[in-house]
């Protein structure tokens, strides 16, 4: 079968990346020895070019370096700005945009939640505060105040009378148990 007739199945081994081309042609196929040295003045070629680039590439970033020294830029300024310009970026996209809109609304409608919460609390605890119970409860405390130590008229508001019937309490003078006890 020749090659004309074998379709899109070749048989003939096809170069790698970086492989000499030389190299994969095979026995058969031979290069006449002008070919091989306009390949090998070609590849010389393309060498010298390759080592050029590279030291041209080496110069600028010396050079660059250079800038940067001069400018007062260094490393951590650099990854500083960097930073600075991802963060420009992300808050940019239209993805970052609907996530802090929507925060934002959850956010809002997070406080006017507690704040509804707060007014509801604030209520009951009115409601209790002038239930017929806690009134009892509060003319109890007083009287017992007046009692203890008495010196202020009934009538004060409920912290003050907790805090006077707690030092009244603080002040009598009850014997310890370890009083109580006679030694033998």
């Amino acid at each position: 079968m020749d090659r004309g007739e074998q379709g899109l199945l070749r048989t003939d081994p096809v170069p790698e990346e970086g492989e000499d081309v030389a190299a994969t042609i095979s026995a058969t196929e031979t290069l006449s020895e002008e070919e091989r040295e306009e390949l090998r003045r070609e590849l010389a070629k393309v060498e010298e070019e390759i080592q050029t680039l590279s030291q041209v590439l080496a110069a600028k970033e010396k050079h660059l370096t250079e800038i940067k020294r001069k400018l007062g830029i260094n490393s951590l300024q650099e990854i500083k700005q960097n930073l600075a310009k991802g963060w420009q970026d992300v808050t940019a996209t239209s993805a970052y945009k609907k996530t802090s809109e929507t925060l934002s609304q959850a956010g809002q409608k997070a406080s006017a939640a507690f704040s509804s919460v707060g007014s509801v609390i604030t209520k009951k605890l009115e409601d209790v505060k002038n239930s017929p119970t806690f009134k009892s409860f509060e003319e109890k405390v007083e009287n017992l105040k007046s009692k203890v130590g008495g010196t202020k008229p009934a009538g004060g508001d409920f912290g003050e009378v907790l805090n006077s019937t707690a030092n009244a309490s603080a002040t009598t003078t009850e014997p310890l148990p370890e009083q109580t006890q006679e030694s033998p």
